[in-house]
């Protein structure tokens, strides 16, 4: 059988298609210049205004806050970081919501962004008993902040990924570019492990969830069940979140003195 080659892009936006997708783009960019119109520096957010606006900070997200766990997908730290995040959720979700319906597309992306959250509050734990272990422990030490739409941008593009390598279903809306989809998330992974500051536990997470999701709805779609698979999906999905948030908390439990601390002296140092 021939290669299939992607469609010709048609140079219409036809943005109702994917406005799910816009929506997200608008919402992420609009509360970014709210922030920045309430003081926070554009190019580099202090810590202090991660945490004011809601970033993940694994001893607030898992003791006090776990809301953190959702709205750090809605913060960035500077303008570079919140461009290369829209334009990423502009190229796959632009595709993906089309592709698999806007409400798996919804639950995809949210659930994803909470993978990552959860995967990265998790190695958080683990960097916490390594340094109790080896008596290194200290405030610069512990847990980092971290926010972005990169968990869940990353889910969609794994999503993606997943369907590109499997074959192509009768009524498929698009033909995907399996190499270059490839190429990305080879690219984009290895950049997490090389450079630092780059939060790729969420990456990963999100690529997870993404790429289970995804095969997922594409078995349904074979079967010809999509409504009930789907369904059926998503609420493992979400279910799986909510066992590995329960596990994290149990792990908490043996340092939440030490972080109950870091709350504190993070608070003294705010006010």
């Amino acid at each position: 059988m021939p290669e299939l080659s992607p469609p010709q892009v048609n140079t219409k936006l036809e943005i109702q298609l994917w406005w799910f997708t816009a929506l997200l783009i608008a919402v992420n960019i609009g509360l970014f210049a709210w922030q920045v119109l309430h003081g926070m520096d554009i190019s580099n957010p202090s810590t202090a205004d991660a945490i004011r606006w809601g970033a993940d900070y694994a001893p607030l997200s898992f003791l006090a806050e776990p809301v953190r766990l959702f709205t750090s997908m809605f913060f960035h730290f500077g303008l570079i970081h919140l461009m290369l995040n829209m334009w990423a959720l502009y190229i796959f979700g632009s595709i993906a919501e089309q592709m698999l319906g806007r409400m798996y597309f919804i639950g995809l992306y949210f659930l994803a962004g909470i993978s990552g959250s959860l995967l990265s509050g998790y190695v958080s734990i683990q960097d916490t008993y390594e340094l109790l272990r080896t008596g290194e422990a200290s405030r610069e030490l512990l847990p980092s902040v971290g926010a972005g739409a990169s968990g869940a941008v990353m889910g969609l593009g794994a999503a993606l990924t997943v369907l590109s390598l499997l074959p192509v279903l009768p009524q498929q809306r698009f033909l995907l570019d399996k190499k270059t989809l490839v190429s990305v998330m080879a690219i984009n992974l290895a950049m997490g492990f090389m450079i630092s500051g780059i939060n790729n536990a969420a990456h990963i997470g999100g690529m997870l969830m993404g790429a289970f999701l995804a095969a997922a709805w594409y078995f349904g779609q074979k079967i010809q069940r999509a409504p009930m698979v789907n369904l059926a999906s998503l609420l493992l999905g979400l279910a799986a979140c909510w066992f590995i948030y329960q596990y994290c908390l149990s792990l908490v439990a043996h340092i939440a003195p030490l972080w109950q601390e870091l709350i504190e002296w993070m608070n003294r140092a705010a006010g």
